[in-house]
């Protein structure tokens, strides 16, 4: 990922709370010759460095027959343009804010018991965001369903060899075109551009400063 400096970001605990706000992975590897992708939810493992992730594919999938294969994964937190006309300055152009986060690994299958237990994880992981819904668990389904959707998915678990944030939020312009294109999107109705207001707020020009 090319990341000039000031958009550099590195911190494995910041960088492990992104991806478990936005923990769906773009999954990438060469397989045949050629280089596959593959689409996954994960969930977290913070030990050890830079940490890990472990996720699950159905057992068609191509990936899904990866052993000791390295892996690269994409992780993209929230985008949003900016408009020129939201600078104090003049002759600047129209860029793209955004959170960008990628890591590197070799993937593992997990044995049978890992892979309830990261459907446990997983499905807790989610359930905790729809709060106060009281959580859906795996106990709730019949066990002769569970073993079939066991047969069909595979687990897998990667530590992490390269951890690599860039987050891209205006911090080479000057303060006051900043704070020109930081109210702007807080201005707009629109999510997106919110979460890149909240974020340049957080991590943004006065924290690089």
């Amino acid at each position: 990922m090319y990341r000039p400096g000031p958009y550099v970001e590195d911190g494995a605990a910041l960088l492990h709370d992104i991806i478990r706000t936005r923990p769906f992975a773009v999954i990438a590897a060469g397989m045949g010759g050629d280089i596959a992708f593959a689409y996954a939810p994960v969930v977290v493992d913070a030990e050890g460095g830079r940490g890990g992730v472990r996720f699950h594919l159905a057992r068609a999938n191509p990936l899904a027959a990866m052993d000791g294969v390295k892996v690269r994964l994409s992780f993209v937190g929230p985008d949003t343009y900016i408009s020129p006309d939201w600078y104090v300055s003049e002759g600047l152009v129209p860029t793209w804010n955004y959170i960008a986060i990628e890591a590197t690994g070799v993937a593992r299958p997990l044995d049978r018991p890992a892979l309830h237990q990261l459907l446990v994880d997983l499905s807790a992981q989610e359930e905790a965001r729809l709060s106060p819904k009281t959580p859906w668990t795996l106990d709730k389904v019949p066990a002769a369903k569970l073993e079939a959707l066991l047969n069909a998915i595979v687990g897998f678990s990667v530590p992490f060899d390269t951890l690599e944030g860039k987050f891209k939020l205006s911090q080479d312009k000057k303060s006051e075109d900043f704070e020109g294109a930081v109210s702007a999107l807080e201005e707009r109705d629109d999510a997106g551009a919110q979460a890149v207001a909240t974020a340049m707020r957080l991590f943004g020009w006065k924290r690089k400063a």
